[in-house]
């Protein structure tokens, strides 16, 4: 999670599922104690899109390591030129 840090990202269920449906997401991060259906909406998702999910413990780990004040269920990397294509 420490690319959460120092990359763009989004937090944030509806700013990721964006990302991903767009084509723009390098990689997912998603609370593991997130609701049960969202956790499915997002790996079955990424799974669609070919986009890693890694599952994280808590929402407001997640939250901190975005660096927002708020708990939140899901967040991506934003892919950057280095990774082949354009941000």
């Amino acid at each position: 999670m420490d690319d959460l840090k120092t990359k763009n990202k989004v937090a944030g269920l509806k700013q990721t599922r964006r990302l991903v449906e767009s084509g723009r997401a390098a990689r997912v991060y998603l609370a593991d104690d997130a609701s049960g259906h969202i956790k499915r909406e997002v790996f079955a998702l990424c799974e669609s899109f070919g986009v890693e999910c890694v599952t994280v413990s808590e929402m407001t780990a997640l939250g901190r390591a975005c660096g927002v004040s708020v708990s939140t269920a899901a967040a991506a990397i934003i892919k950057s030129d280095s990774d082949g294509k354009s941000s």
